[in-house]
């Protein structure tokens, strides 16, 4: 079986080599592939994992899956270090060079209004939990129940009634602080994404997660970037703000809406196989793969 083209990035063409001992997906090392003004950066793949039918049945595989993200995401973190890659989906995948020319060909336009976009920008995440923990009355933790039983229904009642409106105050107060920092930090940067907040479930942080954004950063600036936020991390008590990256602009990287999620294979980044495209050189099928982005 003949080797296939899995495609990490395109690029704008830079001159600083890449890593000697760098491997992709597969354990492949990348290599550039230039065509007209752009270069793609790819890697020869195997067709019996990499074909349309085994791709599929990999994509249920969530070792699989974890591995692929995780080498897909290294290459990716190297280009950002010489260069703005624009990263495409985890799983995108040509016949030949010859496909994914074609495919270069076939989105010149939007892939270069998507690059003049995050040029010389970097991503940041930042996200904002309520604590369970620092949020519960002095001496008692979140989950427990009155030291004292309650010795009527009424009083019941009343416990439960007053818990209810200290949850519901806890939660504005997290609100309108995500709501400020928001705000606050939009305004240094050239771009922003709200993505939804994370499923406790699947990113496994504790507490409630409020605030969960992207936001795109000149390099030049992200220094005072991260510092912002890391000022605000002692502002409230009960919550907790996290920063993440750098990263590439993946949340700012979609041909069709800069809203395409971040790939992280060993981070809380989820819902990866819905990112997943596979293409067999044929222009209209990456169209359609498009379309449904």
């Amino acid at each position: 079986m003949s080797d296939l083209r899995y495609v990490y990035a395109v690029c704008r063409p830079f001159e600083a080599p890449l890593q000697a001992e760098l491997t992709g997906v597969a354990g492949s090392p990348p290599k550039l592939l230039h065509h007209g003004d752009l270069v793609a950066v790819v890697s020869a793949v195997p067709e019996r994992d990499f074909a349309e039918e085994p791709l599929r049945a990999h994509l249920e595989d969530l070792d699989w899956l974890s591995d692929t993200a995780r080498a897909h995401e290294k290459v990716i973190a190297a280009l950002t270090t010489v260069t703005s890659p624009l990263p495409l989906r985890l799983a995108t995948v040509f016949r030949d060079d010859s496909g994914v020319r074609t495919m270069i060909e076939a989105e010149h336009e939007r892939l270069h209004t998507a690059l003049e976009r995050i040029a010389g920008r970097i991503e940041w995440g930042v996200k904002v939990y309520v604590d369970p923990e620092k949020t519960a009355p002095q001496g008692q933790s979140a989950a427990a129940e009155p030291t004292v039983k309650p010795a009527t229904g009424r009083d019941y009642l009343r416990h439960k009634r007053a818990e209810r409106q200290r949850q519901d105050t806890i939660w504005e107060r997290a609100e309108h602080f995500a709501r400020r920092l928001h705000e606050h930090l939009s305004r240094h940067a050239r771009a922003t994404r709200l993505h939804p907040p994370q499923n406790p479930a699947l990113s496994r942080a504790p507490g409630r997660n409020v605030l969960n954004a992207a936001y795109l950063v000149d390099r030049s600036r992200s220094e005072e970037f991260v510092e912002l936020v890391d000022r605000t991390k002692d502002e409230e008590p009960g919550l907790r703000v996290e920063l993440t990256g750098p990263w590439a602009a993946y949340s700012f990287s979609s041909l069709d809406d800069y809203g395409q999620r971040p790939v992280e294979g060993a981070d809380d980044r989820d819902d990866q196989g819905d990112r997943a495209a596979y293409d067999q050189g044929d222009p209209g099928a990456y169209e359609e793969q498009e379309d449904r982005r």
